[in-house]
């Protein structure tokens, strides 16, 4: 397994702009899935969940997830059990340049799950997919009608995934319920970056 330093980017393969599964079917399909296999996720599934989330889609820099003002104030970051390519740790996503900014590294899956209230889809999963967000890049012109279109928008990143995800084969769930700073704690985000939802990924388990 290569082993990476903190902060050094690894390039995501390019995102697949088409598919076999029709908007349709994969909005007939969508489901929360909460128990998934062993089998571990390939590079390229993680980077197109990624791209669903927050991905380009245009010059100028906009993106999959619609955002009042284009002022997108959502991060997101994967952490890595399970997945092929990378070591366990934590990895922030780039949309600009669809790449991966290693943030630590390690297998903290039990740790996520205990702040998330010990919840075992998330202990299980090859990965989790965190969406936080940094309220005063909206606020600072919506005023405080900006959280609520921070709140829209992370609504939108999550049904892209869930989207992305049936077409790939996989499952996710959104998960809410969880406290807000031991979540802050184990991503070691600063205090004004606010964990909005967790997406634990996977094979669903038949």
């Amino acid at each position: 397994m290569r082993e990476f330093t903190l902060d050094q980017e690894i390039k995501l393969p390019e995102p697949v702009k088409d598919s076999n599964t029709a908007l349709e079917t994969a909005l007939q399909e969508r489901r929360s899935v909460r128990s998934y296999t062993d089998q571990a996720l390939t590079l390229a599934e993680a980077g197109q969940l990624l791209w669903a989330a927050q991905g380009v889609t245009r010059p100028g820099g906009y993106r999959t997830a619609p955002s009042a003002g284009a002022l997108y104030p959502l991060e997101v970051y994967l952490l890595a059990s399970q997945v092929d390519g990378l070591q366990a740790g934590l990895y922030h996503y780039r949309p600009e340049t669809h790449t991966l900014q290693v943030r630590w590294v390690g297998d903290k899956r039990s740790g996520l799950s205990e702040a998330a209230l010990s919840q075992e889809s998330i202990a299980d999963a090859p990965a989790t997919i965190a969406i936080t967000a940094i309220y005063l890049r909206t606020t600072r012109k919506y005023g405080q009608r900006g959280e609520q279109y921070v709140h829209m928008e992370v609504g939108s990143a999550a049904q892209n995934i869930y989207l992305q995800a049936v077409s790939l084969e996989l499952g996710t769930v959104f998960i809410g319920a969880f406290y807000d700073d031991q979540v802050q704690a184990v991503l070691g985000l600063a205090k004004d970056e606010i964990p909005l939802c967790l997406m634990p990924v996977g094979h669903p388990a038949e």
